[in-house]
């Protein structure tokens, strides 16, 4: 894992990811599953259920990719970077709508287009002579 930047990423990224999603649980009680409004996880990132769970599934693909191999953890780190791009840029325009079902917030876009920029940048730029896996 030490020589794929790739790997690295995915698991430090899965791990983190999987931390979010179950401490969002301790803040989002209230909630209801698709609430437009959540609880704010450390203050900031506003959370409901489907976040929560989000973040497990994502964290979940992001750490077995790493764990696995180069080009799994490439894969999944391009993959996850591509959604959170578009859900960091829809994410503005949602924000007050009923399509909101995530209960994002400002602090939420910008965390997802900042996880977007790293993902992106180790799945598109690193370990270079690895080949993605194909869907």
């Amino acid at each position: 894992m030490r020589s794929s930047v790739n790997r690295l990423v995915a698991t430090i990224f899965g791990v983190v990811y999987l931390l979010v999603g179950v401490l969002g649980f301790t803040v989002s009680g209230q909630a209801g599953f698709i609430d437009t409004e959540g609880g704010l996880l450390l203050g900031i990132f506003e959370v409901n259920p489907l976040h929560n769970i989000a973040h497990l599934l994502i964290g979940a693909a992001l750490l077995i990719g790493g764990l696995s191999s180069t080009a799994a953890a490439k894969t999944v780190n391009t993959v996850v970077g591509v959604v959170y791009l578009l859900l960091g840029i829809v994410g503005f325009f949602i924000v007050d709508s009923a399509l909101n079902i995530l209960a994002l917030n400002t602090a939420d876009h910008f965390l997802h287009l900042g996880s977007a920029i790293v993902l992106l940048g180790a799945g598109l730029g690193a370990d270079k002579n690895t080949r993605t896996r194909t869907v």
